[in-house]
């Protein structure tokens, strides 16, 4: 691959990126992200009373996330309801947001996340880890920091920020991160396919280099709806 990519941007350039928070009412937070062709909604309710009450933790609130592909969301349509790559978002997702809640404030308690892809385009993982930290937000949810995600990836042979569908389907690699938004502290890795170590290094030196522009577009969002406009 020479200079630019299919979709015309630099190796090192995102997708354009699209963010709201407080679109729903009934929820205690809510945010719609649209990053590239991906649109994602994500919505929290509580802390709440902890049901099932087998699940309830005496010493703090318990995250519960529920990462949905809608069967709408790509060409094929998917089989509606749960299935092995959501559960695994949706724990991963998980692990990659509780580093930075103050759960402990909210003992026997339930948060409940749910992220809906509405429309998929590669790397609606990361979309919906960007909206659950904003919905999160928006909850009122104390937070040490935001957390921003990111994936870079390996085509042709070239490293590069923020693949698409065709560059993820014809792709050697692929690296999605979740990273705290001030110390840029990691709480989310992963990787299919192959890297060399150097590849590596480049890839997780692309997405920490953007860290700072996705997190000015999330306090944009919420500055945008507690300034009135």
């Amino acid at each position: 691959m020479d200079g630019k990519r299919l979709d015309g941007r630099e190796p090192n350039e995102l997708r354009p990126i699209k963010m709201e928070v407080g679109v729903l009412q009934r929820a205690d937070g809510s945010s719609y992200v649209e990053w590239g062709k991906n649109k994602a909604l994500a919505t929290v309710y509580g802390p709440r009373e902890c049901h099932p009450r087998h699940l309830q933790e005496s010493h703090r609130a318990i995250l519960q996330v529920r990462y949905n592909m809608a069967s709408f969301s790509v060409e094929d349509r998917k089989r509606p309801g749960p299935d092995r790559r959501s559960t695994e978002i949706s724990k991963v997702t998980q692990e990659a947001l509780e580093p930075v809640l103050f759960l402990g404030r909210y003992p026997r308690s339930s948060i409940d996340l749910n992220i809906e892809i509405l429309q998929a385009d590669a790397g609606t993982r990361c979309t919906g880890i960007n909206a659950a930290a904003l919905a999160l937000a928006d909850a009122g949810i104390p937070m040490r920091d935001l957390v921003v995600a990111v994936a870079a990836g390996k085509v042709d042979g070239q490293v590069v920020l923020d693949l698409n569908k065709k560059e993820d389907n014809m792709g050697e690699a692929d690296l999605p991160m979740a990273i705290t938004s001030r110390d840029k502290k990691i709480t989310l890795l992963q990787m299919d396919g192959h890297l060399t170590q150097d590849e590596f290094k480049q890839a997780m030196d692309l997405c920490l280099g953007v860290v700072d522009q996705v997190n000015e577009i999330q306090r944009k969002a919420l500055m945008d709806k507690y300034s009135g406009k």
